[in-house]
């Protein structure tokens, strides 16, 4: 629940050795600077300190977490005082690896300060965290775009969904997740602007030229992902694809070269990728494209063209419902990137 402007919201992060760094610090500085920061560098109000911020670990004792950046927990989960949020940061932690059975003792203590009404956020992987609790389950939920199959197999029961920048699990937003690896940023001004007022987070994000991602994680997820299996079979059809999308008729030409029955193959091929024929050979050209509008001058019927696509207009619906965006704001987006 949003509290008044005067009083101090009470903020525990959770930093364990496989805590992205960045993360940690970033919401600790960031949410530090709340109140404060603007005010400093402009004179034109009162400074204050809406939030009070501990990090703390199961451990009392200072250890490193990713990278080798150091950590000295305030104090362990046991020793924690009350708190209005908890805050579960980024994870460095690989996406074909399981956190089945992790720190059973920190996922009882999460659930129990849930039930006592405290708020719980995570970033990025930190959803991890709160799936392994069970505090998702039968939830939507959101995590970078790269945990979706380990969530697919290890955690079925929460709704993975990659595309915003930020879900609430609960109408009361009692559980918030956040996406992709800066997505702590989106989950620091959404704080903010929660506990202490939206003006004071449209303010840090100016100080920090922090960008809120409503755009969410669609225009930066990869659309071809190589997914792990043994039928070589669909893998023979995924490198042929992958060489020949271009080509009209593709599917067809496919189907034609291969040994299997048309509706096995398909059957196959989405059984062991997780996605249909059509729509791999959608994913491989609209990548295609991404990559010409970041790096050429060529028109947009020009790209549709080189990518297999007769139909201008077909493609920029394809398009922007792949990445979220139409194919000029793709392009505003991502080509000054990728010409720095």
């Amino acid at each position: 629940m949003k509290k008044g402007h005067s009083s101090t919201t009470d903020v525990l992060i959770l930093a364990v050795p496989e805590t992205a760094g960045s993360a940690l610090y970033g919401m600790v500085d960031v949410l530090s600077a709340a109140g404060n920061l603007w005010q400093t560098l402009t004179g034109q109000a009162e400074s204050r300190r809406p939030f009070r911020v501990r990090v703390i670990s199961d451990r009392v004792q200072p250890f490193s977490c990713g990278n080798g950046i150091p950590v000295t927990p305030e104090c362990s989960i046991g020793q924690a005082p009350s708190a209005d949020i908890i805050i579960l940061p980024e994870l460095w932690f690989a996406p074909d690896a399981s956190f089945r059975g992790m720190y059973p003792h920190i996922m009882n203590w999460l659930r129990e300060r849930h039930r006592r009404g405290c708020a719980i956020y995570s970033a990025c992987s930190g959803a991890l965290m709160l799936a392994e609790s069970g505090l998702l389950d039968g939830c939507r939920a959101t995590s970078h775009w790269g945990y979706q199959a380990l969530f697919q197999r290890d955690y079925p029961q929460v709704e993975f969904t990659p595309e915003p920048n930020l879900v609430f699990a609960d109408p009361a937003g009692h559980i918030v997740t956040a996406g992709g690896t800066t997505s702590w940023h989106d989950l620091a001004l959404h704080i903010i602007a929660r506990y202490a007022d939206p003006g004071e987070a449209l303010r840090i994000a100016k100080v920090y030229l922090l960008k809120w991602h409503g755009e969410g994680q669609l225009p930066f997820a990869p659309l071809v992902r190589r997914q792990p299996h043994a039928d070589a079979v669909v893998r023979r059809a995924e490198d042929w694809l992958g060489e020949h999308y271009r080509q009209e008729g593709a599917i067809a030409l496919l189907v034609s070269q291969n040994a299997v029955a048309e509706r096995t193959l398909k059957r196959r091929f989405r059984n062991a990728t997780g996605c249909s024929l059509i729509e791999y050979l959608q994913n491989l050209r609209v990548e295609a494209a991404k990559h010409l509008l970041e790096s050429s001058d060529l028109a947009i019927d020009e790209i549709s063209a080189e990518v297999g696509y007769e139909d201008a207009s077909f493609f920029r619906r394809l398009f922007k419902r792949t990445t979220g965006m139409a194919p000029s704001e793709y392009r505003r987006m991502f080509r000054p990137v990728a010409l720095s």
